[in-house]
């Protein structure tokens, strides 16, 4: 991030000030609401996505709340909570539990926002809507498929049919344009496109601020992303190249990825944690590793370069006339 020099601090040194402002925040709110999960996606790999995760923080204002396999993110104001993503349906019940570990109950969500509408991100934000009453925040495509409740026929994925793709469906949801940012009393997120792995795909930047570790002239603030998924990934029918008269995405997708590596980018959260090593970056901070392992201002840039790899191999792949 362009602009003064700045100082960090591992963020785990400041738990007092967490456990201080979780108090507030539960003296401040109204009573949790009871959260009634949906039933089980029971796919391949949910089991391996959804094994449990201590909830840790990132900086500032920003907590890790997902599962080992399945990304979602908490961010904090003195207005409310903005959580991002809510894994499979079964996660719903993790994520919940882990909001609740930092101290903080879940009618204090007040805005629930997706990277894309897929089941093992979107399985689980109909129970946790439900159960804070917050609104849900999508690009217009996504909130399109959430409220059908599956994948749309253009996604890349489609072929494997709606029961497959299937997830909870939301029922109200506010579409957020590209570059639109919202807020949360004086807390911005913003939304940016990265159509691509599905025709709704939504990065979400912000800035988190960590007053300890601030100055006059250097304030500790950083610019994380919540990248979305930059997987060329799909059914054995679809081609990224196009093909039976349907247009090829090959540079819409290629611009997306630009797009992400382009970002401002101190702290990498991909909605896959696996694609950004968190669970490595986690164990070297415990380990007392400085600088603080998660700040790392090229992680964007190799993210998209090894997505931008993938997308060409594959297509190549499909020149070849090769199954993907």
């Amino acid at each position: 991030m362009v602009g003064v020099a700045r100082r960090y601090r591992n963020p785990s040194m400041h738990l007092p000030r967490l456990a201080a402002f979780a108090l507030f925040a539960a003296a401040t709110s109204l009573s949790a609401a009871e959260l009634v999960p949906d039933p089980p996606k029971n796919c391949s790999q949910c089991a391996e996505w959804n094994q449990p995760q201590a909830p840790f923080r990132l900086f500032g204002n920003s907590w890790y709340v997902g599962t080992t396999g399945l990304s979602a993110v908490l961010i904090a104001s003195p207005d409310g909570l903005i959580l991002l993503d809510g894994g499979v349906a079964e996660s719903a019940p993790l994520i919940a539990a882990n909001i609740e570990k930092l101290g903080f109950r879940l009618d204090q969500i007040k805005l629930i926002a997706v990277s894309h509408a897929h089941y093992d991100h979107v399985g689980g934000v109909a129970a946790l809507a439900r159960a804070s009453g917050a609104e849900v925040l999508a690009s217009e495509r996504s909130a399109q498929a959430l409220q059908a409740g599956t994948a749309p026929a253009d996604d890349p994925q489609a072929g494997f049919g709606a029961k497959a793709n299937s997830f909870p469906k939301v029922a109200t949801v506010r579409s957020v344009a590209d570059g639109e940012s919202v807020r949360l009393g004086k807390l911005a997120i913003t939304a940016h496109y990265t159509p691509g792995h599905t025709p709704g795909a939504t990065s979400w930047t912000w800035q988190a601020c960590d007053e300890t570790a601030a100055t006059e002239s250097a304030p500790a603030c950083l610019d994380l992303v919540y990248a979305d998924s930059l997987n060329a990934v799909s059914d054995d029918t679809f081609r990224f190249s196009g093909n039976a008269g349907k247009p090829g995405i090959a540079d819409l997708f290629r611009h997306s990825i630009d797009l992400v590596a382009q970002l401002p980018c101190d702290i990498l959260i991909p909605v896959h944690p696996g694609f950004a090593e968190i669970d490595a970056r986690l164990a070297r901070r415990a380990a007392g590793a400085q600088p603080d392992p998660f700040i790392d201002r090229s992680s964007c840039q190799r993210y998209a370069q090894a997505a931008r790899e993938k997308l060409d191999a594959r297509l190549a792949r499909e020149k070849a006339g090769k199954t993907p």
